[in-house]
Protein backbone atom coordinates (compact mmCIF):
# COMPACT_ATOMS: atom_id res chain seq x y z
CA UNK A 1 0.00 0.00 0.00
CA UNK A 2 3.04 1.99 1.00
CA UNK A 3 4.50 1.50 -2.49
CA UNK A 4 1.36 2.14 -3.80
CA UNK A 5 1.04 5.66 -2.71
CA UNK A 6 4.21 6.75 -2.74
CA UNK A 7 3.94 5.43 -6.54
CA UNK A 8 0.52 8.05 -6.77
CA UNK A 9 2.47 10.56 -5.38
CA UNK A 10 5.50 10.57 -7.41
CA UNK A 11 2.64 10.40 -10.56
CA UNK A 12 0.95 13.48 -9.36
CA UNK A 13 4.15 15.47 -8.50
CA UNK A 14 5.29 14.99 -12.04
CA UNK A 15 2.12 16.14 -13.72
CA UNK A 16 2.31 19.22 -11.56
CA UNK A 17 6.13 20.02 -12.82
CA UNK A 18 5.31 19.09 -16.35
CA UNK A 19 2.19 21.74 -15.99
CA UNK A 20 4.11 24.12 -14.65
CA UNK A 21 6.77 23.21 -16.97
CA UNK A 22 4.17 23.96 -19.85
CA UNK A 23 3.99 27.80 -18.40
CA UNK A 24 7.03 29.56 -19.91
CA UNK A 25 7.59 33.06 -20.70
CA UNK A 26 8.59 34.13 -24.76
CA UNK A 27 10.01 37.44 -25.99
CA UNK A 28 9.87 38.84 -29.59
CA UNK A 29 13.02 40.84 -30.86
CA UNK A 30 11.10 44.78 -32.07
CA UNK A 31 12.50 46.43 -34.84
CA UNK A 32 13.46 50.21 -35.11
CA UNK A 33 12.94 52.29 -38.77
CA UNK A 34 13.47 55.70 -38.28
CA UNK A 35 11.04 57.01 -40.65
CA UNK A 36 12.37 59.51 -42.89
CA UNK A 37 10.10 63.10 -42.95
CA UNK A 38 9.91 66.02 -44.88
CA UNK A 39 8.88 69.05 -42.90
CA UNK A 40 8.67 72.30 -44.29
CA UNK A 41 10.29 75.49 -42.51
CA UNK A 42 10.52 79.19 -43.14
CA UNK A 43 13.34 80.94 -44.51
CA UNK A 44 12.41 84.07 -44.51
CA UNK A 45 9.46 86.38 -43.58
CA UNK A 46 8.75 87.98 -40.37
CA UNK A 47 10.99 87.68 -37.36
CA UNK A 48 10.67 84.73 -35.00
CA UNK A 49 9.40 85.59 -32.03
CA UNK A 50 11.11 85.28 -28.55
CA UNK A 51 9.86 82.08 -27.18
CA UNK A 52 8.15 79.22 -28.47
CA UNK A 53 5.14 77.93 -27.22
CA UNK A 54 2.95 74.29 -28.08
CA UNK A 55 -0.64 75.79 -28.68
CA UNK A 56 -2.04 78.97 -28.97
CA UNK A 57 -5.27 80.38 -30.06
CA UNK A 58 -5.51 77.79 -32.80
CA UNK A 59 -4.96 74.73 -30.44
CA UNK A 60 -7.16 71.99 -31.85
CA UNK A 61 -10.29 71.18 -29.90
CA UNK A 62 -11.81 67.88 -30.43
CA UNK A 63 -13.57 68.30 -33.61
CA UNK A 64 -10.63 70.06 -35.45
CA UNK A 65 -8.20 67.33 -33.99
CA UNK A 66 -10.55 64.58 -35.54
CA UNK A 67 -8.16 63.97 -38.72
CA UNK A 68 -4.86 64.11 -36.51
CA UNK A 69 -5.88 61.23 -33.42
CA UNK A 70 -8.75 59.79 -32.72
CA UNK A 71 -8.98 60.73 -29.16
CA UNK A 72 -10.62 59.13 -26.66
CA UNK A 73 -11.32 55.83 -28.73
CA UNK A 74 -8.91 54.85 -31.02
CA UNK A 75 -10.05 51.81 -32.11
CA UNK A 76 -13.90 51.57 -32.58
CA UNK A 77 -15.84 48.32 -33.68
CA UNK A 78 -19.08 47.76 -34.60
CA UNK A 79 -20.79 44.88 -36.44
CA UNK A 80 -21.38 45.49 -40.88
CA UNK A 81 -24.10 43.44 -41.96
CA UNK A 82 -23.85 44.96 -45.38
CA UNK A 83 -21.18 44.91 -48.22
CA UNK A 84 -20.99 48.28 -49.28
CA UNK A 85 -17.94 48.41 -47.34
CA UNK A 86 -16.51 48.06 -50.16
CA UNK A 87 -17.28 50.39 -52.46
CA UNK A 88 -15.57 52.66 -49.66
CA UNK A 89 -12.21 51.55 -49.18
CA UNK A 90 -9.32 52.30 -52.01
CA UNK A 91 -11.52 52.95 -54.82
CA UNK A 92 -10.39 54.35 -58.05
CA UNK A 93 -7.41 54.62 -59.77
CA UNK A 94 -7.78 58.82 -59.67
CA UNK A 95 -8.36 58.08 -56.61
CA UNK A 96 -5.09 56.52 -55.70
CA UNK A 97 -3.16 59.21 -57.62
CA UNK A 98 -5.09 62.22 -55.22
CA UNK A 99 -4.04 60.11 -52.20
CA UNK A 100 -0.25 59.86 -52.86
CA UNK A 101 -0.02 63.65 -54.34
CA UNK A 102 -1.33 64.87 -50.96
CA UNK A 103 2.33 62.80 -49.67
CA UNK A 104 0.67 62.66 -46.25
CA UNK A 105 1.59 60.04 -43.82
CA UNK A 106 0.22 58.87 -40.33
CA UNK A 107 1.04 56.78 -37.52
CA UNK A 108 -1.17 54.38 -36.15
CA UNK A 109 -2.91 56.95 -34.09
CA UNK A 110 -4.01 59.75 -36.94
CA UNK A 111 -0.59 61.88 -35.97
CA UNK A 112 0.76 63.46 -39.27
CA UNK A 113 4.45 62.71 -40.22
CA UNK A 114 4.10 65.36 -43.37
CA UNK A 115 2.83 68.56 -42.90
CA UNK A 116 1.51 71.04 -45.42
CA UNK A 117 3.79 74.16 -44.87
CA UNK A 118 0.84 76.80 -45.89
CA UNK A 119 -1.24 74.81 -43.00
CA UNK A 120 0.96 73.33 -40.19
CA UNK A 121 3.62 73.95 -37.98
CA UNK A 122 5.65 71.56 -36.86
CA UNK A 123 3.42 70.33 -34.32
CA UNK A 124 0.12 70.45 -35.84
CA UNK A 125 -0.51 74.21 -35.20
CA UNK A 126 -2.26 75.77 -38.19
CA UNK A 127 -0.78 79.05 -39.61
CA UNK A 128 0.38 81.63 -41.64
CA UNK A 129 3.27 81.46 -43.76
CA UNK A 130 4.71 84.36 -44.43
CA UNK A 131 8.40 84.40 -46.66
CA UNK A 132 9.51 80.88 -48.66
CA UNK A 133 9.97 77.36 -47.57
CA UNK A 134 12.71 74.84 -47.85
CA UNK A 135 12.26 71.47 -47.15
CA UNK A 136 14.27 70.07 -43.72
CA UNK A 137 14.33 66.05 -42.92
CA UNK A 138 14.04 65.12 -39.61
CA UNK A 139 12.78 60.93 -38.19
CA UNK A 140 10.40 59.49 -36.08
CA UNK A 141 10.64 55.73 -35.00
CA UNK A 142 8.41 53.03 -35.39
CA UNK A 143 8.66 50.02 -33.41
CA UNK A 144 7.38 46.23 -34.96
CA UNK A 145 8.02 43.09 -34.66
CA UNK A 146 7.06 39.24 -35.92
CA UNK A 147 4.17 36.99 -35.58
CA UNK A 148 3.05 33.49 -36.90
CA UNK A 149 -0.41 32.75 -38.20
CA UNK A 150 -1.90 29.59 -39.38
CA UNK A 151 -0.99 25.80 -39.72
CA UNK A 152 1.81 25.97 -41.65
CA UNK A 153 2.87 29.39 -40.17
CA UNK A 154 2.71 32.73 -42.44
CA UNK A 155 4.62 35.61 -40.80
CA UNK A 156 4.12 39.24 -40.72
CA UNK A 157 5.61 42.11 -39.28
CA UNK A 158 2.92 43.87 -36.30
CA UNK A 159 2.86 46.97 -34.58
CA UNK A 160 2.47 45.52 -31.19
CA UNK A 161 -0.22 48.33 -29.65
CA UNK A 162 -1.06 48.61 -26.40
CA UNK A 163 -3.96 51.39 -27.35
CA UNK A 164 -5.86 48.26 -29.71
CA UNK A 165 -7.64 45.49 -28.56
CA UNK A 166 -7.67 43.36 -32.08
CA UNK A 167 -5.09 41.29 -34.27
CA UNK A 168 -5.85 42.65 -37.51
CA UNK A 169 -3.77 41.58 -40.50
CA UNK A 170 -4.54 41.85 -44.58
CA UNK A 171 -6.04 39.09 -46.57
CA UNK A 172 -5.39 38.12 -49.91
CA UNK A 173 -8.80 38.81 -51.09
CA UNK A 174 -7.68 42.52 -49.85
CA UNK A 175 -6.40 43.70 -53.37
CA UNK A 176 -6.52 47.59 -52.52
CA UNK A 177 -3.31 49.40 -52.55
CA UNK A 178 -2.44 49.15 -48.90
CA UNK A 179 -2.96 45.04 -48.96
CA UNK A 180 -0.78 44.42 -52.22
CA UNK A 181 2.17 46.50 -50.36
CA UNK A 182 2.64 44.07 -47.44
CA UNK A 183 2.07 40.30 -46.87
CA UNK A 184 -1.58 39.44 -47.00
CA UNK A 185 -3.24 35.99 -44.65
CA UNK A 186 -4.06 33.46 -47.18
CA UNK A 187 -6.86 31.37 -45.70
CA UNK A 188 -6.84 28.67 -47.90
CA UNK A 189 -2.92 27.97 -47.09
CA UNK A 190 -4.03 26.91 -42.88
CA UNK A 191 -5.21 23.64 -41.84
CA UNK A 192 -6.54 25.21 -38.83
CA UNK A 193 -8.41 28.33 -39.82
CA UNK A 194 -11.60 28.32 -38.84
CA UNK A 195 -14.22 31.40 -40.17
CA UNK A 196 -16.41 32.83 -36.90
CA UNK A 197 -19.09 35.08 -36.81
CA UNK A 198 -18.31 38.60 -36.31
CA UNK A 199 -21.70 39.65 -34.48
CA UNK A 200 -21.85 37.39 -31.89
CA UNK A 201 -19.79 38.56 -28.74
CA UNK A 202 -19.02 34.48 -28.38
CA UNK A 203 -17.66 34.00 -32.04
CA UNK A 204 -19.65 31.01 -32.67
CA UNK A 205 -18.06 28.88 -36.11
CA UNK A 206 -19.91 29.78 -39.23
CA UNK A 207 -20.42 27.04 -41.63
CA UNK A 208 -17.33 26.05 -43.62
CA UNK A 209 -19.87 26.85 -46.58
CA UNK A 210 -20.09 30.46 -45.98
CA UNK A 211 -18.61 32.56 -48.81
CA UNK A 212 -15.57 35.41 -48.31
CA UNK A 213 -18.11 37.82 -49.41
CA UNK A 214 -21.03 36.97 -46.49
CA UNK A 215 -22.01 40.27 -45.08
CA UNK A 216 -20.76 39.10 -41.67
CA UNK A 217 -18.01 41.00 -41.29
CA UNK A 218 -16.63 43.97 -38.84
CA UNK A 219 -15.14 47.71 -39.65
CA UNK A 220 -12.52 49.29 -37.44
CA UNK A 221 -11.35 52.70 -37.16
CA UNK A 222 -7.59 53.39 -36.29
CA UNK A 223 -6.90 57.25 -36.48
CA UNK A 224 -7.78 58.85 -40.12
CA UNK A 225 -7.73 55.37 -41.38
CA UNK A 226 -10.27 52.57 -41.84
CA UNK A 227 -10.44 48.62 -41.92
CA UNK A 228 -13.30 46.05 -42.97
CA UNK A 229 -12.95 42.04 -42.93
CA UNK A 230 -14.29 38.94 -41.69
CA UNK A 231 -13.60 37.11 -38.43
CA UNK A 232 -11.11 34.24 -38.38
CA UNK A 233 -9.78 31.39 -35.13
CA UNK A 234 -6.50 30.84 -36.00
CA UNK A 235 -3.25 29.33 -34.44
CA UNK A 236 -1.39 32.11 -33.41
CA UNK A 237 2.67 31.92 -32.04
CA UNK A 238 4.46 34.75 -30.54
CA UNK A 239 8.12 33.58 -30.27
CA UNK A 240 8.12 29.98 -28.53
CA UNK A 241 3.87 30.25 -27.15
CA UNK A 242 1.02 29.83 -29.41
CA UNK A 243 -2.71 29.91 -28.64
CA UNK A 244 -5.84 29.67 -30.48
CA UNK A 245 -7.46 32.82 -31.11
CA UNK A 246 -9.68 34.67 -33.09
CA UNK A 247 -8.57 38.21 -35.25
CA UNK A 248 -9.62 40.27 -38.25
CA UNK A 249 -8.67 39.22 -42.20
CA UNK A 250 -8.89 42.69 -43.85
CA UNK A 251 -10.61 42.43 -46.98
CA UNK A 252 -10.44 46.26 -47.34
CA UNK A 253 -7.52 48.64 -46.12
CA UNK A 254 -7.73 52.92 -46.82
CA UNK A 255 -4.84 54.13 -48.48
CA UNK A 256 -4.47 56.63 -45.57
CA UNK A 257 -2.95 55.57 -43.51
CA UNK A 258 -1.70 52.05 -43.74
CA UNK A 259 -0.25 52.30 -47.50
CA UNK A 260 2.40 53.74 -46.08
CA UNK A 261 2.84 52.00 -42.81
CA UNK A 262 6.64 49.53 -43.09
CA UNK A 263 4.72 46.93 -41.08
CA UNK A 264 2.06 44.36 -42.45
CA UNK A 265 -0.69 44.44 -39.14
CA UNK A 266 -1.65 45.31 -35.73
CA UNK A 267 -1.62 43.52 -32.78
CA UNK A 268 -3.78 44.88 -30.20
CA UNK A 269 -2.43 44.56 -26.48
CA UNK A 270 -5.26 46.77 -24.83
CA UNK A 271 -6.92 45.29 -21.91
CA UNK A 272 -10.44 43.31 -23.13
CA UNK A 273 -12.92 46.06 -22.85
CA UNK A 274 -11.44 47.63 -26.29
CA UNK A 275 -11.68 44.31 -27.69
CA UNK A 276 -14.46 43.05 -30.27
CA UNK A 277 -14.76 40.53 -27.26
CA UNK A 278 -12.73 38.32 -25.12
CA UNK A 279 -12.03 35.42 -28.19
CA UNK A 280 -10.19 38.67 -30.03
CA UNK A 281 -7.96 39.61 -26.84
CA UNK A 282 -4.54 38.51 -27.03
CA UNK A 283 -3.58 38.35 -23.30
CA UNK A 284 -7.06 36.99 -22.19
CA UNK A 285 -6.71 34.13 -24.52
CA UNK A 286 -2.88 33.41 -23.22
CA UNK A 287 -4.52 34.01 -19.81
CA UNK A 288 -7.61 31.38 -20.52
CA UNK A 289 -5.22 28.53 -22.13
CA UNK A 290 -2.62 29.35 -19.31
CA UNK A 291 0.48 29.36 -21.35
CA UNK A 292 2.69 31.62 -19.66
CA UNK A 293 3.82 31.72 -16.66
CA UNK A 294 2.69 35.06 -15.52
CA UNK A 295 -0.17 36.79 -17.55
CA UNK A 296 2.16 39.84 -18.13
CA UNK A 297 3.55 41.75 -20.89
CA UNK A 298 6.54 44.22 -21.00
CA UNK A 299 8.14 46.28 -23.65
CA UNK A 300 11.55 47.82 -23.58
CA UNK A 301 12.03 50.28 -26.44
CA UNK A 302 15.92 51.29 -27.63
CA UNK A 303 17.03 54.42 -27.23
CA UNK A 304 19.76 54.13 -30.70
CA UNK A 305 20.30 50.96 -33.11
CA UNK A 306 23.03 49.44 -30.97
CA UNK A 307 20.64 48.06 -28.54
CA UNK A 308 17.92 45.44 -29.01
CA UNK A 309 14.13 46.55 -28.10
CA UNK A 310 11.78 43.30 -27.21
CA UNK A 311 8.03 42.87 -25.71
CA UNK A 312 8.06 39.76 -23.57
CA UNK A 313 5.21 37.91 -22.38
CA UNK A 314 4.96 36.00 -19.20
CA UNK A 315 8.33 37.78 -17.56
CA UNK A 316 9.79 40.84 -16.60
CA UNK A 317 13.24 41.14 -17.85
CA UNK A 318 15.40 43.05 -14.37
CA UNK A 319 18.32 43.29 -16.92
CA UNK A 320 16.83 45.64 -18.73
CA UNK A 321 15.64 48.04 -15.68
CA UNK A 322 17.81 50.79 -13.95
CA UNK A 323 15.37 50.97 -10.86
CA UNK A 324 12.91 49.21 -9.04
CA UNK A 325 9.12 48.49 -10.55
CA UNK A 326 6.58 51.26 -9.55
CA UNK A 327 3.35 49.40 -9.72
CA UNK A 328 0.31 51.79 -10.71
CA UNK A 329 -3.41 50.72 -10.55
CA UNK A 330 -5.57 50.98 -14.20
CA UNK A 331 -7.93 54.36 -13.27
CA UNK A 332 -10.78 53.69 -15.80
CA UNK A 333 -12.46 51.04 -17.48
CA UNK A 334 -12.03 52.29 -20.67
CA UNK A 335 -9.79 49.10 -22.21
CA UNK A 336 -6.76 51.49 -22.38
CA UNK A 337 -3.83 50.89 -20.21
CA UNK A 338 -4.62 54.24 -18.18
CA UNK A 339 -3.95 55.64 -15.04
CA UNK A 340 -3.83 58.58 -13.36
CA UNK A 341 -1.80 61.66 -12.84
CA UNK A 342 -1.99 64.12 -9.75
CA UNK A 343 0.02 66.67 -11.38
CA UNK A 344 2.85 67.88 -13.57
CA UNK A 345 6.18 68.67 -11.83
CA UNK A 346 8.88 71.30 -13.07
CA UNK A 347 12.46 69.98 -11.36
CA UNK A 348 10.48 67.76 -8.72
CA UNK A 349 7.55 70.67 -7.45
CA UNK A 350 4.30 69.94 -8.47
CA UNK A 351 2.50 73.03 -10.38
CA UNK A 352 -1.11 72.44 -9.54
CA UNK A 353 -1.60 72.04 -13.43
CA UNK A 354 -3.30 68.92 -13.66
CA UNK A 355 -5.10 67.24 -10.44
CA UNK A 356 -7.73 65.26 -12.24
CA UNK A 357 -6.01 64.61 -15.31
CA UNK A 358 -5.22 60.94 -16.85
CA UNK A 359 -2.55 59.14 -19.13
CA UNK A 360 -2.62 56.31 -21.46
CA UNK A 361 0.06 54.05 -21.96
CA UNK A 362 0.79 53.56 -25.88
CA UNK A 363 2.97 51.95 -27.77
CA UNK A 364 0.53 52.76 -31.36
CA UNK A 365 1.40 56.60 -30.45
CA UNK A 366 4.68 58.24 -32.12
CA UNK A 367 4.28 61.43 -29.95
CA UNK A 368 3.54 62.96 -26.62
CA UNK A 369 0.44 64.39 -26.31
CA UNK A 370 -1.73 66.22 -23.41
CA UNK A 371 -4.94 68.91 -22.80
CA UNK A 372 -3.90 71.87 -25.04
CA UNK A 373 -4.79 74.13 -22.29
CA UNK A 374 -2.44 72.21 -19.94
CA UNK A 375 0.38 72.41 -22.19
CA UNK A 376 0.29 75.71 -22.98
CA UNK A 377 0.56 76.50 -19.64
CA UNK A 378 3.38 74.44 -18.92
CA UNK A 379 5.06 75.99 -21.98
CA UNK A 380 4.33 79.54 -20.17
CA UNK A 381 6.44 78.19 -17.67
CA UNK A 382 9.36 76.98 -19.33
CA UNK A 383 9.87 79.60 -21.59
CA UNK A 384 11.73 77.65 -23.93
CA UNK A 385 13.27 80.00 -26.40
CA UNK A 386 13.02 79.16 -30.04
CA UNK A 387 16.28 80.07 -30.85
CA UNK A 388 17.42 77.11 -28.30
CA UNK A 389 19.50 79.92 -26.43
CA UNK A 390 18.21 78.54 -23.11
CA UNK A 391 18.37 75.14 -23.71
CA UNK A 392 20.64 73.58 -21.69
CA UNK A 393 19.55 75.21 -18.89
CA UNK A 394 15.95 73.70 -19.18
CA UNK A 395 14.44 71.91 -16.41
CA UNK A 396 13.10 68.43 -16.11
CA UNK A 397 9.53 67.93 -16.72
CA UNK A 398 7.89 65.00 -14.70
CA UNK A 399 4.21 63.60 -14.03
CA UNK A 400 3.09 62.53 -10.64
CA UNK A 401 1.61 59.49 -10.48
CA UNK A 402 0.99 58.29 -7.51
CA UNK A 403 4.05 59.08 -4.74
CA UNK A 404 6.17 59.02 -7.86
CA UNK A 405 7.60 61.44 -10.57
CA UNK A 406 8.85 59.83 -13.91
CA UNK A 407 10.64 62.69 -15.65
CA UNK A 408 11.60 64.02 -18.88
CA UNK A 409 14.88 65.46 -19.96
CA UNK A 410 14.65 68.83 -22.30
CA UNK A 411 15.90 66.40 -25.03
CA UNK A 412 13.20 64.52 -24.42
CA UNK A 413 10.13 67.01 -24.44
CA UNK A 414 11.59 69.76 -26.64
CA UNK A 415 11.54 69.79 -30.16
CA UNK A 416 15.01 70.86 -31.73
CA UNK A 417 14.70 71.37 -35.86
CA UNK A 418 16.18 73.21 -38.23
CA UNK A 419 13.94 76.35 -37.00
CA UNK A 420 14.39 76.73 -33.70
CA UNK A 421 13.40 74.86 -30.39
CA UNK A 422 9.95 74.29 -29.27
CA UNK A 423 7.84 72.31 -25.83
CA UNK A 424 7.33 69.38 -28.75
CA UNK A 425 4.01 67.59 -26.54
CA UNK A 426 0.96 67.49 -29.07
CA UNK A 427 -2.27 69.24 -27.80
CA UNK A 428 -4.97 67.13 -27.50
CA UNK A 429 -8.30 67.96 -25.98
CA UNK A 430 -10.60 64.85 -25.04
CA UNK A 431 -13.60 66.75 -22.33
CA UNK A 432 -14.29 65.01 -19.23
CA UNK A 433 -15.47 62.21 -18.47
CA UNK A 434 -13.07 60.47 -20.51
CA UNK A 435 -10.86 64.00 -19.81
CA UNK A 436 -8.29 65.68 -20.01
CA UNK A 437 -5.96 62.97 -21.58
CA UNK A 438 -2.29 62.73 -21.78
CA UNK A 439 -1.06 60.15 -24.02
CA UNK A 440 2.21 58.87 -23.24
CA UNK A 441 4.08 57.66 -27.14
CA UNK A 442 7.08 56.11 -27.96
CA UNK A 443 9.38 58.92 -26.49
CA UNK A 444 8.29 58.29 -22.99
CA UNK A 445 8.36 54.70 -23.64
CA UNK A 446 12.08 54.90 -24.49
CA UNK A 447 13.28 55.74 -21.45
CA UNK A 448 11.04 53.93 -19.00
CA UNK A 449 10.25 50.31 -19.19
CA UNK A 450 6.74 49.46 -18.97
CA UNK A 451 5.00 46.32 -17.59
CA UNK A 452 1.23 45.24 -18.42
CA UNK A 453 -0.62 43.10 -15.61
CA UNK A 454 -3.76 41.63 -17.13
CA UNK A 455 -5.04 40.03 -13.86
CA UNK A 456 -4.37 42.52 -11.50
CA UNK A 457 -5.03 45.34 -14.00
CA UNK A 458 -1.83 47.51 -13.36
CA UNK A 459 0.93 48.91 -14.91
CA UNK A 460 4.44 48.89 -13.65
CA UNK A 461 6.98 51.81 -14.55
CA UNK A 462 10.63 51.39 -13.80
CA UNK A 463 13.52 53.35 -15.42
CA UNK A 464 14.47 51.60 -18.75
CA UNK A 465 18.72 50.54 -18.62
CA UNK A 466 20.49 52.25 -21.79
CA UNK A 467 24.03 52.15 -22.59
CA UNK A 468 25.96 54.85 -21.68
CA UNK A 469 23.65 56.07 -18.61
CA UNK A 470 25.45 57.58 -16.13
CA UNK A 471 25.43 56.22 -12.18
CA UNK A 472 22.40 59.19 -11.11
CA UNK A 473 20.31 58.58 -14.68
CA UNK A 474 18.14 56.59 -12.59
CA UNK A 475 17.35 58.40 -9.71
CA UNK A 476 16.93 61.61 -12.08
CA UNK A 477 14.69 59.76 -13.81
CA UNK A 478 12.51 58.82 -11.35
CA UNK A 479 12.04 59.91 -8.28
CA UNK A 480 9.88 59.43 -4.63
CA UNK A 481 8.05 63.04 -4.03
CA UNK A 482 9.32 64.00 -0.91
CA UNK A 483 7.97 65.42 2.19
CA UNK A 484 10.62 68.31 1.78
CA UNK A 485 9.22 69.06 -1.72
CA UNK A 486 5.38 69.81 -1.86
CA UNK A 487 2.99 71.94 -3.51
CA UNK A 488 3.03 75.00 -1.24
CA UNK A 489 6.92 74.90 -1.65
CA UNK A 490 8.29 78.56 -2.34
CA UNK A 491 11.54 77.54 -2.15
CA UNK A 492 12.42 77.26 -5.98
CA UNK A 493 11.59 79.36 -8.89
CA UNK A 494 9.44 76.34 -10.06
CA UNK A 495 7.02 76.74 -7.12
CA UNK A 496 3.31 77.62 -7.93
CA UNK A 497 3.20 79.69 -5.86
CA UNK A 498 5.03 82.13 -8.19
CA UNK A 499 3.15 81.56 -10.74
CA UNK A 500 0.24 82.68 -9.28
CA UNK A 501 1.69 85.76 -9.08
CA UNK A 502 3.47 85.48 -5.64
CA UNK A 503 7.09 86.12 -5.14
CA UNK A 504 8.35 85.00 -1.37
CA UNK A 505 5.40 85.44 0.20
CA UNK A 506 4.31 89.22 -1.18
CA UNK A 507 1.50 89.90 -3.58
CA UNK A 508 3.33 91.73 -6.81
CA UNK A 509 2.46 95.21 -7.60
Amino acid sequence: MLARASALCAIVIGSLLHAEAAKVATSVQLFRKAIKEQKFIRTSGAAAQETSKTVGASAKTVGAAALEVDSVRREATHSSFNAAANATADGSADRRKRTQRTALEFDLRGYRRKRAAAKFDLRGRRRAVHGTTEAAVSHKTAYFGKVAIGTPPQWFDVVFDSGSGNLVLPSTDCTGEACVNHARYDQQRSTSARRVSCVSSEAPLLPKSTPDTSPDSLSITFGTGEIWGRCIEEQVCLGSVCYPGSFIAASNETSIPFTGFEFDGVLGLSLPEMSHSPAFNMMERLKVTEALHQTIFSVFLSASDSEVSEVTFGSINTELMASDLHWVPISRSSGYWEVKITDITIDNHPQELCQDCYVAVDTGTSELAGPSGVIERLADRLDVRIDCSNFDSLPRVGFLVNDHILNLEPREYVGQTADGCEVSLMPIDVPPPRGPLFVFGIPFMEKFYTVYDNVNRQVGFAVAKHAGDGPKHAALSMTQLGAAVTANSSSSRWSPWRHRGHSGGNLRK
